[in-house]
């Protein structure tokens, strides 16, 4: 097979290329850092123009590549949004349709994040895939680079796929390539990737981060979400002796770990010597660190979400944040002020797995308070969806302590939540937990 003639044949301008996805076209989005911007940007001008219309785009995290082209308000009536993880964008769209009197835009599906490849290629169907890929090797592969996530699964069911080669993606390796013979039509643009800057710890992300360091034992294997508090975690971790990767998001964080040899992979019984992870976001030094990188693979988000999967790596720990926590342990990650603000994500995956590994650790951590201290996070009942149900909730933080609710009565755990709430709450949460016969 001539790979580079089959190149030639299939390279397109950007509105060539967005030409090969037709009206009513049922659309895999990659996820974040690989939303192609020169492909997305001539989609939205041939919608815009009336040229095609009736397109579903269903995708997790839009970021402002989306959101300043398919993801215009103004196109809403011709490309239609399917969200299974909601960012500032989608947020933004339901605002404005709420302030002029009509219903959201945005389509939100619940899903975990491991689930979301069988529910595009089974339960949706999507026929057709648009993401970012790095250059074409030797033999006629191109990478996903920070995203193989659900956009690997996609590619190999998809009728239709448009790839957007940016010089800036780097080449990983793993289970993360798709070849030029599957692809319908490619584009190249060389830009930056989008970069995440690195938020700026506040003093409670600091004291969990301390607390959580002390649950880490040396040889543990890690993952780790996104933010401050992951970061100040992972900040704490820096004496540490080797420690393992497996996590769906690699972060500036880990990736630091792994520079300072905190992280070298040595003491891991799932895919010893080697980082595993699902998609990427972070600063320009993270995908400098992916590109070419031996010591890491990318894999499916259906493989290494997978609880079981997760399960066979010994002394797993898992750090995710939540939102709220009930008296009785139960968590909402994902709503915020009676609306849906991002979604469950691999939250509950990696909960389960880590509590499922040979001495693992599933924690859930939180500031004791939120908008500057006005609310607080433990609460008598969750606002809005369970995230992590009580029964899969293992040990809390917040800067006020930690605490393992396994094995705790109802009782045991309000008494132990209300421990770690800000004083100033105490009394009313502890005066509810009376009201609800808790206590």
């Amino acid at each position: 097979m001539d790979h580079a003639a089959l190149y030639a044949e299939r390279l397109k301008t950007p509105d060539e290329a967005a030409a090969l996805i037709r009206s009513g076209a049922r659309i895999a989005m990659g996820l974040g850092v690989s939303q192609p911007p020169a492909l997305l940007k001539a989609l939205a001008e041939r919608a815009e123009r009336g040229e095609v219309e009736d397109l579903n785009l269903y995708y997790l995290l839009s970021t402002a590549i989306a959101g300043d082209t398919v993801l215009r308000y103004e196109l809403m009536d011709r490309i239609r949004p399917w969200s299974l993880f909601h960012s500032a964008v989608e947020r933004r769209l339901e605002q404005r349709a709420f302030e002029e009197g009509r219903p959201s835009p945005v389509q939100f599906i619940p899903t975990g994040f491991q689930q979301s490849p069988r529910l595009l290629c089974d339960e949706v169907g999507v026929d057709t895939l648009v993401c970012t890929v790095s250059p074409m090797d030797a033999d006629g592969f191109f990478s996903f680079g920070t995203n193989t996530d659900y956009a690997k699964p996609v590619s190999e069911t998809a009728r239709t796929i448009v790839v957007e080669v940016n010089p800036h993606m780097p080449r990983v390796y793993g289970d993360c390539t798709v070849h030029v013979s599957r692809v319908s039509g490619i584009v190249e643009h060389a830009a930056p990737l989008l970069a995440v800057p690195r938020a700026e710890p506040q003093p409670a992300d600091l004291a969990i981060g301390r607390i959580i360091a002390d649950l880490v034992e040396d040889g543990a294997t890690l993952q780790m979400g996104i933010g401050a508090l992951p970061n100040a975690v992972c900040d704490a971790l820096k004496n540490h002796r080797d420690l393992g990767v497996h996590t769906e998001m690699l972060t500036p964080g880990l990736v630091e770990l792994m520079q300072v040899g905190v992280a070298n992979h040595t003491r891991k019984t799932l895919h010893p010597g080697v980082g595993v992870f699902a998609f990427s976001m972070g600063d320009q030094n993270t995908y400098d660190f992916l590109h070419e990188n031996r010591g890491l693979e990318a894999r499916p988000v259906s493989y290494v979400n997978d609880p079981a999967v997760i399960a066979r790596n010994a002394k797993m720990v898992s750090v995710n944040a939540t939102l709220q926590i009930d008296l009785s342990g139960a968590c909402c990650s994902e709503y915020l002020n009676g609306r849906q603000f991002t979604a469950s994500g691999g939250q509950l995956d990696f909960v389960r797995g880590a509590y499922g590994s040979d001495g693992g650790k599933s924690i859930i951590a939180c500031h004791a308070t939120a908008a500057r201290g006005s609310c607080s996070r433990i609460v008598a009942r969750l606002d809005g969806p369970v995230t992590t149900p009580r029964n899969d909730v293992h040990i809390v933080v917040t800067e006020h302590g930690w605490t393992n609710l396994k094995g705790r009565s109802t009782s045991e755990r309000a008494r132990a939540l209300i421990a770690l709430a800000a004083p100033e709450f105490r009394d009313g949460l502890t005066a509810e937990a009376r009201r609800q016969g808790l206590i």
